[in-house]
């Protein structure tokens, strides 16, 4: 049927005509979309204009104008009806009549009708007073009557609109906000609202909005498709239903899944989800904007006076290296090079969440044009970047959303694929499969301090449901899949085989304590069994939890908490039977043993610096130029004497340098050389730009051993030269003893977030109770530092039990001071 046709039918038989004609539209198989809500809105328009013009003689100073979606030319099945009667105050019986014969045919239809009938003076007074009626004209659309009318408050409305945009915008947000809390998120619902629930058309409508305003645009990538996309399924939800309905329950989505060609309905939410996502981040980006202009128009005279009427600069501050803040966002320095760092966007993203602050859509955009893949297996840079990423809390979110927008995430993670938007139809999950892996890794970053290994918890929990896109158990698919992505990633084959068994199991202590027998010895021995060692125990705990929180309320309870623990307990005990031994002290190089001879001989400390760097794959472009350090190993040989870990920890945080591995350790002598010397061989990086030189370093560690270099005033007074950001909420640091760790020391483990200056405090701390420090293990794994220091007393026994106690509360208390 025609076009021609169908405008005849409306206009020969009246409200029937247009009644036969609507239906054999909608019903038209051939056309669906785009194309038939646009001919649906030309079929309204054509009938209306007839009712409108019928019997008129005089159409001066009254208008028929089709608003919001009408006005948008967008009309579905059963949308209602937007209308303004328009008119310049005349006759006002004439307009009444008027009314009457154009609403009361539509209401015979059975058509939802929103109408008004006003004055431009009122038109105009009403949109000033309600928001959402100034949206509606905004898209105001000329049917029939004076055009001249029409146009003029078209024009009103629109100037209006930019001039009040100061005070509208942010209540406009706000609506959005409101409207978001109550709806919920498009992208996660599994009945979701597609009009009001956040990324949806509502919101799609509000980009139009502040587009309109002039004051930012929304990023135009994909915006349209995403809500084309929308639109279509709410046609297809409307013929299905045969209502005025715009959530999309549970019953209906196999039929509106058939109604658009599409295979089932998990299918058809994938669709949802994505273009919920793109709609959702083009209104994070876009409010962002809004906030950013609003605040530079609300300072910019008094900075232009202080000026003295120059422009401003906006100041940037560093972040890591190649990345900066500017304007409250997180951009790219000058001088990156993305093209040449392939690590640039994690770097980038940890930077980010650490700093509590957003990506802004042109870092992210760049990155995605012009970085170079990742060498396999990833530059342990990249590692500990990712760690940090996850390990950063709710801020963590934002982040990986603005990665993922941009297709970021799926180059770095290609599995990642399998799970992006996918749904999970089970009543206690709350989230999709990718935002709960993303959730979880939220909540496992608020249980880094129970843990030895925090980065490995932290990967576990964002990859414990990978194998959901894949057919059969889950948690199988997800051990093969993890294997493969964990050493890409670069960690070794241990760590590989830990996080494969966590992944395989991360669902073994809560089903195990909920459905089985905790008093029967062959349950806690399958546990045992399958979780191989103490280590792997304490992360699968705290990931069990996690992932509990992580998929809803009601997964995870008190009672359900002390089912797992009395069972992690259980299983402990088993896993303790065979206590291993102590790991032999390792032969001390030919490096070592001639940095020690010379501190003896000199009575000081002495010290090497030496880059490592990491070759890329074979198959992996090498970028012109040296390749890029990835850190320094530091070593430095010192008389044994008291003070020596916070002096070195305390040089090295005045001179911004990163600490990631460390071990102290005392040293045989060759025979023959009187003296005892401490060893410290650390890993170590710059926070921003180049090393120190290693003569400087030195004379900065003399001057600290010797008292005259004020290493804690040094520090306060750097960290109140910068105002502290809102950043990360990290949890509390965690001080615990090991029971019966070593038979020659007492081993104090601490658990915080890394910061500068942190092993200066510690050392000194220890320094203060009066224990030695016999040797020590110090990592970072991502934000987190686990380290492990083995003291004794003076005369070289291990802490008495109370004692040791009390040494640790007082470190923890000094660490939360």
């Amino acid at each position: 049927m025609t076009s021609t046709d169908m405008r005849n039918d409306a206009e020969d038989s009246g409200p029937s005509g247009y009644a036969a004609a609507r239906l054999r539209l909608l019903t038209e198989e051939a056309r669906s979309g785009p194309p038939r809500r646009a001919a649906l809105s030309r079929l309204t328009d054509e009938w209306l204009t007839g009712l409108f013009t019928a019997g008129a003689e005089d159409l001066r100073g009254v208008s028929l104008i089709a608003v919001g979606g009408y006005g948008r030319g967008e009309l579905s099945p059963r949308s209602d009806l937007d209308l303004l009667l328009l008119h310049d105050g005349g006759d006002s019986k004439a307009v009444a009549a008027l009314a009457d014969r154009l609403w009361y045919p539509v209401w015979d239809l059975g058509l939802a009708l929103d109408h008004s009938v006003r004055t431009p003076a009122e038109a105009r007074r009403t949109a000033t007073e309600d928001l959402k009626v100034q949206l509606g004209l905004l898209d105001a659309r000329h049917l029939a009557g004076d055009l001249g009318l029409t146009s003029a408050l078209r024009t009103t409305v629109l100037a209006d609109w930019r001039n009040q945009a100061p005070k509208r915008l942010p209540e406009l947000q706000e609506l959005c906000a409101e409207r978001a809390e109550r709806q919920g998120e498009l992208q996660y619902l599994l009945e979701p609202d597609l009009k009001e629930a956040r990324g949806g058309l509502r919101d799609a409508t509000a980009l139009r909005a502040v587009a309109a305003s002039w004051v930012a645009d929304a990023p135009r990538e994909g915006l349209d498709d995403a809500r084309r996309r929308l639109l279509d399924v709410r046609d297809a939800l409307h013929l299905a239903t045969g209502r005025a309905t715009d959530r999309l329950a549970l019953q209906e989505q196999d039929q509106v899944a058939a109604e658009l060609g599409l295979l089932d309905a998990d299918t058809l939410l994938r669709q949802v989800y994505e273009a919920a996502r793109v709609v959702s981040y083009a209104s994070d980006v876009t409010w962002r904007e809004v906030g950013r202009v609003l605040r530079s128009r609300a300072v910019r005279p008094r900075l232009r006076a202080m000026l003295g009427g120059g422009k401003p600069v906006a100041e940037r501050s560093p972040l890591a290296e190649g990345v900066v803040e500017q304007d409250g966002e997180v951009v790219l320095a000058r001088a990156a090079r993305p093209e040449r760092d392939p690590v640039l966007p994690l770097r980038a993203a940890a930077a980010a969440a650490q700093a509590g602050l957003p990506l802004s859509l042109h870092a992210v955009r760049r990155l995605a044009a012009t970085v170079r893949p990742l060498p396999t297996p990833w530059p342990a840079e990249a590692r500990e970047q990712l760690v940090t990423l996850l390990g950063s809390g709710p801020p963590t979110i934002e982040v990986w959303e603005a990665l993922e927008a941009e297709g970021l995430i799926t180059r770095l993670l290609p599995d990642w694929e399998r799970v992006r938007c996918r749904p999970q139809r089970n009543a206690v999950h709350i989230w999709t499969v990718d935002r709960h892996l993303i959730e979880t890794a939220v909540r496992a970053a608020e249980f880094t301090r129970r843990v030895s290994r925090p980065d490995l918890l932290l990967v576990a929990a964002l990859l414990h449901d990978i194998g959901k896109g894949w057919p059969g158990d889950h948690s199988v698919a997800g051990e093969i899949i993890v294997k493969d992505v964990a050493a890409r990633i670069g960690f070794d084959r241990a760590d590989v085989t830990v996080l494969s068994t966590l992944v395989r199991h991360h669902l073994l202590l809560i089903e195990t304590a909920t459905r089985r027998d905790l008093e029967d010895p062959a349950t806690v021995r399958s546990v045992a069994e399958a979780v191989g060692s103490q280590s792997t125990l304490e992360l699968l705990h705290a990931l069990t939890e996690a992932d509990a929180l992580a998929t809803g309320p009601a997964a995870w309870s008190t009672w359900r908490g002390s089912l797992v623990t009395d069972l992690v307990k259980r299983v402990a005990a088993v896993l303790a039977g065979d206590e291993p031994d102590e790991p032999a002290t390792a032969a001390a190089t030919a490096e070592q043993e001639r940095l020690a001879i010379e501190a003896v001989a000199t009575g000081s400390p002495v010290l090497s610096l030496r880059a490592q760097t990491e070759a890329p794959a074979d198959d992996t472009e090498q970028p012109p130029g040296d390749p890029e350090p990835l850190g320094v190993e530091l070593l430095i040989a010192v008389p044994d004497r008291e003070g020596v870990l916070p002096a070195v920890a305390g040089v090295l945080a005045v001179h911004r340098l990163t600490v990631r591995t460390a071990e102290l350790r005392a040293l045989d002598l060759p025979d023959g050389v009187e003296g005892s010397v401490l060893l410290l061989n650390w890993r170590v990086a710059a926070e921003y730009g180049s090393l120190p030189q290693a003569a400087r370093l030195r004379a900065d560690l003399v001057r600290a051993l010797d008292g005259t270099l004020d290493i804690a005033g040094r520090l306060a007074e750097r960290d109140a030269a910068y105002p502290r950001r809102r950043g990360v909420i990290a949890p509390p640091p965690r001080v615990t003893v090991a029971p019966a760790a070593s038979r020659h020391a007492t081993v104090i483990e601490v658990r915080a977030q890394d910061a500068p200056g942190l092993l200066f405090r510690i050392g000194t701390a220890l320094d203060d109770a009066g224990v030695r420090v016999r040797s020590m293990h110090v990592s970072t794994l991502g934000a987190n530092a686990v380290d492990a220091f083995y003291v004794t007393q003076a005369q070289g026994t291990p802490l008495a039990g109370e004692e040791a106690v009390t040494v640790a509360r007082k470190l923890e208390e000094m660490l939360r001071a």
